[in-house]
């Protein structure tokens, strides 16, 4: 089993399979799957520089086809999730996202409440492409930001993983 996951390890991290990946690994973190895609990222930029503005692109792409879906899955269960909204909290937050609209969407980059941010936009039904716009543009800033971040404070890469 260990000699299998090492070929698949070293198979992935062949350039040719490098996009595919991070397009993979950025699509699933989108889920509510607890999965961060930015190491993927950075790794193959690390491995390849001119592989910089694919890999942000790639990562946008399918970090943001993961948020569609977690918009089409929140747009699904609206009914589900219609008994539980007499909380205070719940109230709050919905008016709070209804007055956003959209917009809210730029904020599907954040950590932990991101994913779940894009399933709420579809459970409130807010306009699908303004809302998948919104999320491309804060996933691309944040792909962008920490991958430059990243490749600025570690310029020789992470010495324990032999960069």
């Amino acid at each position: 089993m260990e000699l299998w996951l090492q070929h698949l390890t070293q198979a992935l991290a062949l350039p040719e399979y490098g996009l595919s990946t991070v397009f993979v690994v950025s699509f699933i973190s989108a889920t509510l799957l607890p999965l961060g895609s930015e190491p993927v990222v950075f790794g193959l930029v690390k491995l390849n520089p001119d592989m910089f503005w694919p890999a942000v692109l790639v990562a946008t792409a399918g970090n943001t086809l993961g948020g569609a879906l977690d918009w089409w899955l929140g747009y699904g269960a609206h009914k589900v999730v219609d008994k539980y909204s007499h909380s205070s909290h719940h109230g709050r937050a919905i008016r709070w996202l209804e007055k956003l609209g959209p917009k809210a969407c730029l904020l599907a980059w954040l950590p932990a409440v991101g994913d779940p941010l894009c399933a709420v936009a579809g459970w409130l039904k807010f306009p699908f492409w303004p809302c998948v716009a919104y999320m491309a543009i804060g996933k691309f800033a944040r792909y962008f930001m920490m991958t430059g971040a990243l490749l600025w404070a570690f310029p020789g890469g992470f010495k324990f993983l032999g960069g």
